[in-house]
């Protein structure tokens, strides 16, 4: 049964079919199921229990499937208050207690000192505004990532252009579609 525009659906875990619903806004590009399916089959192994941060957050699906198969937390940061309601909304239908909605520009916040670690973030920024560099920066310099941490990032260029700051490496990368997507690794012996 196809569903609206502004729906898609949990792959897999304990909300596995559920529906996320979303608002009807323009800055809203849901990653596609295609697209999540492989994403998540790369972070099979790291997702039980793991701290995620789901930056430029939109409908949440990230998020919302990464608490679905066994995350330990996520925390959505969007700067757009209708979106920070909704992701509000959807977590209290999926009877969801590990997760926090901020309101506030991604770069902003990401400029604060770090509060927590993140194990996974997801960097999925408006193709337009070439904005994963600086996000890459900050989320280092402010000291956001554990040891080990995984970066998923989705642009509308070749993963191969980006200029990864010193101890990431770009891990695994596909193309589908006009969407270039791929996994960042920071090593674990990185941290000194």
């Amino acid at each position: 049964m196809p569903h609206k525009p502004n729906q898609l659906r949990i792959i897999a875990g304990k909300w596995r079919s559920r529906v996320i619903n979303f608002p009807e806004f323009d800055s809203i590009r849901p990653t596609p199921n295609r697209i999540r399916e492989t994403l998540f089959n790369w972070l099979q192994t790291r997702i039980l229990g793991a701290q995620c941060l789901d930056l430029f957050a939109g409908s949440g699906a990230l998020g919302f499937e990464a608490l679905s198969r066994g995350a330990a937390n996520a925390v959505f940061v969007d700067n757009h208050a209708g979106i920070i309601t909704h992701l509000e909304t959807q977590g209290a239908a999926f009877e969801a207690s590990d997760f926090e909605c901020v309101c506030l520009e991604a770069l902003a916040w990401l400029r604060k000192p770090a509060t927590q670690v993140f194990d996974i973030v997801f960097l999925d920024p408006p193709f337009n505004k070439a904005l994963i560099p600086e996000c890459l920066q900050l989320l280092q310099e402010n000291h956001w990532l554990a040891p080990g941490a995984a970066i998923y990032v989705e642009q509308a260029s070749t993963l191969e252009q980006l200029n990864l700051p010193s101890g990431l490496a770009l891990a695994q990368h596909k193309r589908a579609g006009e969407v270039y997507y791929g996994l960042l690794e920071m090593p674990v012996d990185s941290f000194s």
